[in-house]
């Protein structure tokens, strides 16, 4: 299956007057080839590279001209100067630096070929002497399937209509709950969507969670930065999924022996390879909402499906009405903050939570959600009542935001609260399936 979110972004792309380069950037196997390969239909003619083959890194083995190399390609597929619409897609370009300085050149002397690069790890390249054309290229980030994929997927679409509409009426609500724990326990990972659509089976899933977890192994112990990360890396990769959605320290990191420095090290080259992200706190209440690089990180990893099957939590998921009632709430609040990260294919975009670390008052807030039109909104992923999210109101006091969110198995509804100072502001009460329509559910209810 494809992103159809990020098809509808590479459509925008390809309407520029002043097109770029295009960069697909995300973890492996979250469907970047057969997105590309899905949008080259859309064009008179789709040539396609994978650079993990021979004889396509050949076109790259010495640096020439992009005329030349474009000419050298469609002449060993035996293919005609095009006519037309064309769309060139280099695959694993991390494999060739000549490949990759000459994305510069073909913006500059091929501007009518629509060009895609893909790879893995690129942000590790990034760090070394690789020179990636600054300024004469663009970036998308390709994340693990939405709720709303996975339903069309599903072959639910009247549903997702509903759902991609924020018009969900109440008869359907039980319905969508039921799909949406579904969503948490299997994951985003296109594989294995597709394969659980055909199959409507979570247990046949087993090997395509453990091809991915090796897979994901395998591929970061080359980009380790010094052979001391590679054993720590293959722990990580073992044992970490069982802090998802927790603050961490680095120092004996998941009941390991390692330092703070080596741990440290192995994450950054994780998030690296997009598999994870430390979302550090901000303790600010307005915007701009700085982060604070000195106060525990919260891990995120890239696949609440994964972390369910690495943890051996998809039993415990399974067996429960509400997913807050799962693992302390924490894999609630992981899969509403993938579905938070997926609703946008920018890729610096980063999330944040809320803390308070006075002596005598102890606050956190699951996310703050950045919003263009509604400035900075305070989450909660619980399924108690008000009266008992004190962190949401010192945060509220503090504040000049005038509403809130709060995602619960129930039904929307609203609740006006008043904080023991005497501000009010707008509690918005959301099912766990709107968490990728913040921004329109806000501007159609407000």
């Amino acid at each position: 299956m494809f992103n159809r979110h990020a098809i509808g972004h590479l459509r925008n792309w390809a309407k520029k007057k002043n097109r770029k380069p295009l960069i697909i950037r995300g973890a492996r196997q979250v469907g970047k080839t057969s997105l590309i390969d899905e949008f080259g239909k859309e064009f008179d003619l789709y040539i396609s590279l994978n650079l993990d083959r021979k004889a396509d890194l050949n076109f790259f083995s010495k640096e020439t001209s992009v005329i030349q190399i474009f000419e050298s390609v469609l002449i060993s597929r035996r293919l005609q100067k095009p006519q037309g619409r064309v769309l060139f897609f280099i695959d694993e370009i991390q494999n060739s630096s000549v490949a990759i300085k000459s994305l510069r050149y073909f913006y500059e002397e091929m501007p009518e070929i629509f060009l895609v690069a893909a790879g893995s790890l690129l942000e590790s390249l990034m760090q070394k002497q690789v020179s990636f054309p600054v300024g004469r290229v663009e970036y998308l980030a390709l994340r693990p399937c939405s709720f709303s994929e996975f339903l069309g997927a599903l072959g639910e679409d009247p549903l997702n209509e509903k759902l991609t509409s924020v018009s969900v009426p109440e008869l359907l609500h039980f319905r969508l709950m039921e799909l949406f724990k579904q969503y948490t326990i299997i994951g985003g990972m296109p594989e294995v969507i597709d394969h659980f659509a055909n199959e409507k089976d979570i247990v046949a899933l087993d090997n395509i969670y453990q091809t991915l977890l090796a897979g994901y192994r395998d591929d970061v112990e080359k980009y380790a930065p010094r052979p001391a990360i590679t054993e720590i890396l293959r722990y990580v990769i073992k044992y970490g999924w069982e802090f998802a959605a927790q603050r961490i320290t680095f120092e004996k990191f998941a009941n390991s022996n390692y330092k703070s420095r080596d741990i440290a090290e192995t994450l950054r080259t994780l998030e690296k390879a997009l598999l994870l992200e430390l979302v550090y706190p901000t303790t600010d209440t307005k915007l701009p909402a700085k982060k604070d690089l000195k106060k525990k990180p919260k891990l995120m990893w890239l696949d609440t499906g994964l972390v369910n099957y690495a943890a051996s939590m998809q039993n415990e998921l399974y067996n429960k009405d509400d997913i807050s009632d799962a693992w302390r709430g924490l894999i609630a609040e992981h899969i509403i903050g993938q579905e938070i990260m997926g609703a946008s294919n920018r890729f610096l975009e980063e999330r944040h939570f809320w803390v308070r670390e006075a002596r005598n008052s102890q606050a956190e807030l699951d996310f703050l959600f950045i919003s263009r039109n509604h400035g900075i909104v305070p989450i909660e992923v619980k399924s108690s009542d008000s009266s008992r999210l004190k962190s949401l109101q010192l945060f509220m006091q503090d504040s000049t935001s005038k509403i809130a969110i709060r995602f619960w198995r129930n039904f929307e509804s609203r609740n006006k609260i008043r904080t023991s100072a005497g501000k009010e502001f707008t509690l918005f009460n959301l099912p766990y399936y709107y968490a990728g329509f913040i921004d329109m559910y806000l501007d159609t209810r407000q």
